[in-house]
């Protein structure tokens, strides 16, 4: 037997508060897969489980709010394999001779799915014996879902050997897809479309001020610097809370960490001009924005300089595993949370982009993982977009170091002895000087240097 733990999903957090259960008594979960979601000051979050197993008991009801490491299930890790995703469809019984066959949902026909997937699909009116699963086993994954939903295809097409669809499954079928309206192609200039691409906005919740109804590059520009408005589950849900979780983090922060700031101006005309080489043989929705270039440099730049990368615990510095960069990201409700982006340092540029983005989303819409809570090692933060022109920012407790970008903008520059006008950024970084010095932050802040004028290297 294990038991399941309320998680400490953050160092100023105390107590949460289970608002659903994922699984029931006697559902089979695997390892990493969520069981709950938890509620806490600055954020909703779906936990994953640290067991395999099935679950025997829940010990904490909805809404019940306890302190850390309060038992909040019982799994028992006495599991078959076989039995781990789901039951052995029973064994067919021939039909009485002369009765007429009568079709049915077979439990051959209901593909795998996790509990959280299972729930969205209840959440959306979607019948799981309809959806065709494209994951490692025919596992029903989120992108399946949302095929369904628009009405798609399935990624790939049904294995030869699968047994034709009933009646009744095509007509649940047709039903679902009939339920879901075609979605409206948005008027939008390719100009606007770009720009949202890039900035990532989207279409639909842009004002159009075009004299047809269109959405112009203005409309996009105007949204991206509005800030975001609130969404009605953030409305129903306040979080009171949030601003009192980030005074106890900052508080300690500055109570227990001497702090020290070093700032770097970089000049980006070698990276501006690679990324937009490089964007071109991009499609538009792939693009990467200069915030993926500062991260990967920033990553890159601790991998080389590790000292800065991990926690002051114990009165020592204990090293990360890897470079799992906290992204500082405000939320529609006006907090501040900062997940983390796992193994930022070894990921490709495009692949961190796409990490970005997913991040960012499921961050404002409460989507995100127990573990991205917990296992970043450093912090970055761009205020770029505000205007800001450089950031000296309070580290996050446990760990001892946050870098700061600020706004690119042109500004003077002597190179060579010729002065001329570069797109240049100020990098800055708050470091614990219980675990570093000056000369190693003088280092991580030269490898950025370094790498984004050899963005190549990225």
């Amino acid at each position: 037997m294990a038991e399941f733990l309320m998680p400490s999903l953050g160092a100023d957090m105390e107590t949460g508060t289970v608002t659903e259960w994922l699984v029931k008594p006697g559902d089979t979960i695997v390892r990493g897969e969520p069981i709950a979601v938890i509620d806490t000051d600055k954020a909703t979050i779906e936990v994953e489980s640290f067991h395999t197993g099935v679950v025997e008991r829940l010990l904490v009801g909805l809404d019940e709010r306890v302190p850390v490491g309060t038992p909040l299930a019982v799994i028992s890790e006495k599991v078959a394999p076989a039995a781990r995703h789901r039951a052995p469809a029973p064994p067919a019984q021939a039909p009485p001779a002369g009765a007429a066959p009568v079709p049915g949902p077979s439990p051959e026909h209901v593909p795998a799915m996790t509990p959280l997937i299972r729930r969205l699909a209840a959440e959306r009116g979607l019948d799981p014996a309809a959806v065709h699963g494209t994951g490692p086993g025919g596992r029903v994954t989120r992108a399946d879902l949302e095929r369904a939903t628009a009405g798609e295809p399935a990624g790939k097409p049904a294995a030869p050997s699968a047994a034709p669809q009933t009646r009744i499954q095509k007509t649940r079928i047709q039903k679902t897809r009939a339920q879901v309206p075609a979605p409206a192609r948005i008027k939008a200039s390719p100009l606007a479309r770009r720009l949202a691409a890039e900035l990532g906005v989207d279409l639909r919740t842009v004002t159009a001020t075009g004299r047809t109804g269109a959405i112009r590059a203005d409309d996009v520009r105007r949204t991206a610097a509005a800030p975001p408005a609130p969404t009605a589950a953030a409305r129903a849900r306040p979080r009171p809370g949030m601003r009192q979780a980030i005074a106890r983090a900052m508080s300690r922060s500055k109570r227990e960490i001497p702090h020290y700031y070093l700032t770097a101006t970089t000049d980006l005309s070698a990276a501006l001009t690679w990324l937009r080489e490089r964007n071109r043989q991009l499609p538009v929705p792939r693009r990467i924005l200069p915030a993926a270039l500062l991260l990967k440099a920033a990553a890159r730049a601790v991998a080389e300089v590790p000292q800065l990368n991990g926690f002051w615990r114990d009165d020592a510095f204990v090293p990360g595993e890897a470079v799992h960069l906290g992204v500082a990201i405000s939320l529609r409700d006006g907090g501040l949370i900062a997940p983390a982006l796992h193994d930022a340092a070894n990921r490709d540029l495009a692949d961190l982009m796409a990490a970005m983005k997913d991040l960012v989303g499921r961050a404002r819409t409460g989507r995100l993982r127990g573990s991205e809570m917990t296992e970043a090692t450093i912090t970055v933060t761009n205020l770029g977009d505000q205007g800001v022109e450089s950031v000296h920012g309070v580290i996050y407790p446990p760990q001892v170091a946050l870098v700061g970008f600020g706004r690119i903008s042109e500004r003077p520059w002597a190179v060579g002895g010729l002065l001329g006008v570069r797109p240049l950024v100020t990098v800055t970084l708050a470091a614990d000087h219980r675990a570093s010095d000056g000369y190693t932050g003088g280092r991580f802040l030269t490898a950025v240097d370094r790498l984004l004028n050899h963005p190549e290297e990225l």
